[in-house]
């Protein structure tokens, strides 16, 4: 397929989810320097053609085969040459092609390692979105990263504002930078302030409804239950070799800082902005380079003030379950991960309380052992007996 030169072309791993539309909409607003090569989902296939009627990629991935064929199908009717592929390995080589220099990371949960890491090992600019990748597999991610060269950009809104806040080359520890702390901001979700009785009493639908931004189901609940900031600590960590006592979380509910870098000599630098996607998506298809989002202006005088507060995790335990699991290191992490993955699932479909992710995520943290994460294999095996352990507990439970 001919394309016209000069144009960046661009894989969107996750196309149809929140983050890989928006990413489509930045695309779209600069056909002279984006062109879409390859566009993947799971299982949303009808979302999926759509994108591939409007974008024309070279390729589309699809989960299994049976949604592919139907694929092939819709779009050979529509007289449309994408090629269309299925599963796993489908996945991890489109990642790798290299036909697309940039590759967008937005496969929710563990499902989007294996190919995000494709993506790092044949030296991408990989905008990562997934940040399960980075909770799972830290050490051998970042040493893949260093290996082959590829360009790693934080996409969520707040690794994204403290890239923005940080000297170019932050390498090789906080401290020779001038750095004293990062602060990593949280809107405190859609349940800050209620009291316990209230928060047994949740359902999905309240959960899903968070106030300040537009997210899937799964990650809208880990929003509610703090678990989200968890894991962007954990993250935060891996990306700018930080230890987790250099990170502090600070709620702030109107979500126009994104985050805060504190410096030695009492500067804190923070970066602001309405909350919209499209600009983290932005900065990271263009940099260094700063391009048109799509986003309003940030209006200070109508957002009129600013407040911040300390997380009570004592109602929201996943962040503090988040922080000893970093600690704890080696498989620690992959399993909080694992387990969260599931107990999301299971109060999604009705099966657990709101509460019941935390404390089924914390029996998880204290029955499964935690084993070195030196290789991808020991990885993945944890990860495999972590939710078969999560849904004996869970079936025990229920």
């Amino acid at each position: 397929m001919m394309q016209p030169q000069g144009r960046q072309a661009v894989t969107v791993l996750g196309a149809t989810g929140s983050i890989g539309t928006s990413t489509l909409d930045v695309i779209r607003r600069h056909p002279e320097r984006y062109r879409v090569h390859a566009l993947t989902a799971h299982r949303s296939r009808e979302a999926l053609f759509e994108q591939c009627r409007l974008y024309t990629p070279e390729i589309a991935v699809l989960g299994t085969e049976t949604d592919a064929a139907w694929l092939r199908q819709r779009l050979a009717d529509a007289g449309l040459a994408t090629q269309v592929r299925a599963g796993t390995q489908a996945l991890i080589d489109v990642a790798r092609d290299n036909d697309a220099g940039i590759v967008m990371a937005a496969i929710v949960g563990a499902a989007g390692l294996l190919p995000t890491l494709a993506a790092v090992e044949a030296g991408k600019r990989v905008l990562l979105a997934n940040k399960e990748a980075l909770v799972m597999s830290g050490a051998l991610f970042m040493e893949a990263v260093a290996r082959s060269g590829a360009t790693l950009l934080p996409i969520d809104s707040e690794h994204n504002a403290i890239y923005q806040c940080l000297p170019i080359e932050h390498r090789g520890g906080l401290a020779r930078h001038g750095v004293s702390q990062l602060l990593l901001t949280a809107s405190g979700g859609p349940f800050r302030g209620w009291s316990a009785e209230r928060i047994a009493r949740v359902t999905p639908e309240q959960a899903c409804a968070h106030p300040n931004w537009t997210m899937g189901r799964k990650i809208s609940v880990d929003s509610a239950t703090l678990m989200n900031k968890g894991l962007e600590l954990i993250e935060a960590c891996w990306l700018f070799d930080a230890s987790p006592e250099q990170i502090q979380v600070v709620v702030h509910p109107q979500s126009v800082i994104h985050s805060m870098v504190a410096y030695h000599d009492g500067s804190v630098i923070a970066q602001l902005g309405n909350p919209d996607m499209r600009t983290p998506i932005a900065y990271g298809l263009a940099w260094p380079e700063r391009i048109d989002a799509g986003v309003k202006p940030l209006d200070l005088f109508a957002v009129a003030r600013l407040d911040f507060d300390v997380p009570d995790e004592d109602t929201f335990p996943c962040l503090r379950l988040a922080r000893e699991a970093m600690k704890a290191g080696g498989t620690a992490p992959a399993i909080l991960n694992a387990a969260n993955e599931i107990a999301v699932e299971a109060f999604l479909g009705g099966r657990l309380s709101f509460p019941g992710i935390g404390e089924l995520v914390a029996r998880v943290l204290d029955r499964q052992a935690v084993t070195s994460a030196n290789t991808l294999e020991g990885i993945l095996e944890a990860n495999r007996q972590v939710r078969h352990l999560t849904r004996q507990l869970l079936d025990v439970k229920t």
